[in-house]
This record gives C-alpha cells, structure tokens and sequence, in this order.
C-alpha cells in the first residue's frame, strides 16, 4: 500500500517550495497570519498543534482563508487527526512516526507525512505506504550533507522529503537544491515577538523576502 499524497497538493508543495510554520496563543490571530503570509507571496503554512489555541486558529483559517494550503504539524495522538481532519486541513505532518497516527491519517484519508531522521525511521515509513515524510530536526541531524547520505538507498522508491528545523534563509537553497526535497518548512518568518505586537505588515514583508530569495533577485 501506497499512502500517496493527492497529486494538487505535491504540485502545490513543489510550487511554493517553502512551508511557513507557526503557532498560535490567540486564535484570533491565525487568520491575519495567514492573510499576512499570502501577501507576502507565501501560500502554504503548518499550523503546529502545540497551544490550546490551535484547533481554533485551524478552524478560522479553513474557514476565512481557503484559498491557504494549510497544514498542521505535531499531531501526536489518532484522536487529533480526526479532528484536524474535519477542520478542513489539507494535510498533516508529525515530529516523529507513531504508527497508530499514521494508520488513523489513512481511515480518515488525511495526507500525513510523519518525521524521520535515521534509515530506520524512513523503512517505517515506506512499510506503512508514506511517500512524502518530513526530516526532522534537519540541521540538528546533520543537515543537507546527512540527508543526502540518509535518504540514497531509498532513491529508487521516490520518497520526497520535507526538511524542518534549524533552516532560515541563508541555508533553504541548499536543501531545496536537493532532487528529493519537495519543500521546506519555514518556522524563521513569523516571529512571535510580531505577532505579538500585531505586526502584520512585518510579517508580509518577511515572507516577502523569502519570496525574493527563492526568484534569485
């Protein structure tokens, strides 16, 4: 079994190349977030499941801002894709790789890819269908050099890879120069103190620079 990732949401990773991810203490806050970052050219986001604010920052995005690829990250428990699912997310990534969440993304039809970091890890991952996973903590594990060694036996089943982690925008073209590396995940380009402050014009002009970066002006 396959565990594929619908084909529109690839070409949208593909496209985008890098995934802004962040949290949320107020809900109210995630939607001017992601109106802020679609300003600034970026239109994918992972919404990390680690306040008690997000499933409603998730809800209000799905909701206010469709035309988003939102994506939710730490989902640590069957029981959260579920409800990540019937919030309306796109798809939905992990730090690690629980199988009990990876078969329940599957029940519910959620594209999950869960988080590797060693060959043993990515073997999991293949035997439970997954096809995209996300290589996690990047730098930490060795960076672009480890990731290159780690995933090569594997080139021949096509797995792509989604760094997060340790990555900004001096080293993002290094990994996205990676023939496997589908996107990356951008947790450098909303900073809390912003939000904080409600700076959302700040916020579009990092994405916007990130955005500058990938077109090599």
């Amino acid at each position: 079994m396959t565990f594929e990732f619908p084909p529109e949401i690839i070409q949208r990773l593909r496209t985008t190349r890098v995934v802004a991810g962040f949290s949320v203490d107020r809900a109210e806050h995630a939607v001017p977030i992601a109106r802020a970052l679609l300003a600034g050219g970026i239109d994918a986001i992972e919404l990390t499941l680690r306040t008690p604010a997000a499933l409603d920052g998730l809800n209000a995005i799905c909701g206010e801002v469709p035309e988003m690829l939102t994506g939710v990250g730490t989902i640590l428990s069957p029981e959260l894709v579920a409800e990540v699912k019937n919030a309306g997310a796109d798809f939905g990534v992990a730090p690690g790789l629980n199988p009990r969440v990876v078969r329940r993304a599957i029940e519910v039809g959620l594209p999950f890819a869960p988080g590797i970091a060693t060959p043993s890890d990515v073997e999991a991952a293949i035997e439970l269908g997954c096809k995209l996973v996300k290589f996690f903590p990047a730098e930490a594990s060795g960076g672009v050099t480890y990731l290159r060694g780690m995933s090569a036996p594997y080139k021949h089943l096509g797995i792509h890879y989604f760094p997060l982690g340790g990555l900004n925008a001096d080293n993002m073209m290094d990994y996205l120069g990676e023939p496997n590396v589908l996107a990356v995940g951008g947790s450098w380009i909303v900073k809390n103190e912003m939000v904080l402050q409600e700076d959302w014009a700040g916020i579009t002009a990092r994405a916007a620079d990130v955005m500058k970066k990938l077109e090599g002006k």
